[in-house]
């Protein structure tokens, strides 16, 4: 029989190899599992795995319960993967959280967005640090840098660590496109249409030729020649916004949910919209039509038949 030690060794060469999931999903397996790991030892409880029952599971479940909605969901599904595999290999006779049922109520968040302004205020403050810049120093030719972050990111809609992840070889500046590699695999390619937009990434990938090929081909760039981490984004972007005088916490995630709102109120079918943002349910998307007030202010300001209807006395 496994220990546990020994089973999460398998499960993650499984996941790597077999499944081929992402360095970042097997990450946060190997994260929770560890805790999960350091949870049954400090309390005693069974360390081969065919002996784990639903007894120890709820144990862990009350340790878990002061934790976000959303984390807890995650851990149990890292649990879940575990022990469905363990079963499938026939290392258990029956995955153990199967017998207890688990219902986390997550709070309904409406996504946060800028406004038009506000988005055009943010790409004003990006081109007017190019502008205020010296040519000759590095810090030019970071504000470019910054810019075109800020530009893909408001041009794909992609999540962070999509941008992040671009190659050079994913752009085709002669059609204006970029193609982007999303979750599980899969790919999809945006049209960047803004003539502005696509003068600065050429720009760009003309300054920075040769510290990109430094990279290995990633296309953007930190001060020592390295790829640009996920978290320096979140970083510029947050800078930025600041430097605009944006009052709402800005981060990669809130310009995906603008690229999304503001293509829902130009009255962009949600279909195309589900598409470009690499959702792969249409449940995804649908919680733009929530989102923004003012558009349903003015919706019903001017199309709703009572206005037309005058009862004044």
């Amino acid at each position: 029989m496994l220990t546990f030690e020994q089973a999460t060794k398998e499960f993650f060469n499984h996941c790597q190899y077999e499944k081929n999931l992402s360095p970042k999903t097997i990450k946060f397996y190997k994260i929770d599992l560890r805790q999960f790991r350091k949870f049954m030892e400090s309390s005693q409880f069974p360390s081969l795995v065919g002996e784990i029952d639903k007894t120890h599971l709820k144990e862990y479940l009350k340790e878990l319960s002061l934790w976000k909605p959303k984390t807890i969901k995650r851990k149990i599904a890292t649990l879940k993967a575990l022990f469905n595999h363990l079963e499938f290999e026939d290392h258990i006779l029956a995955n153990p959280l199967r017998k207890i049922k688990i219902k986390i109520k997550e709070p309904k968040l409406l996504p946060k967005a800028l406004t038009a302004p506000e988005a055009g205020e943010l790409l004003k403050k990006a081109y007017g640090s190019i502008l205020l810049t010296d040519k000759d120093k590095y810090s030019y030719l970071e504000s470019v840098r910054n810019t075109v972050v800020i530009e893909l990111l408001f041009a794909t809609g992609a999540r962070v660590s999509e941008i992040a992840n671009l190659r050079l070889d994913a752009l085709d500046l002669q059609a204006g496109t970029v193609t982007i590699y999303g979750k599980g695999g899969k790919q999809r390619m945006i049209q960047i249409c803004n003539p502005d937009s696509l003068a600065t990434i050429r720009t760009y990938c003309r300054l920075f030729k040769e510290k990109i090929l430094t990279t290995g081909g990633y296309l953007l760039v930190n001060r020592l020649d390295s790829k640009l981490s996920d978290q320096s984004i979140r970083i510029l972007v947050s800078d930025l916004a600041g430097k605009a005088n944006i009052i709402k916490k800005v981060t990669p995630h809130v310009l995906r949910h603008t690229f999304a709102t503001l293509l829902l109120e130009n009255d962009v079918d949600i279909k195309y919209i589900q598409s470009l943002l690499g959702h792969s349910s249409i449940m995804t998307t649908q919680i733009y039509t929530q989102v923004n007030i003012e558009k349903q202010k003015q919706i019903l300001a001017e199309k709703h038949p009572r206005m037309a209807l005058n009862m004044a006395m």
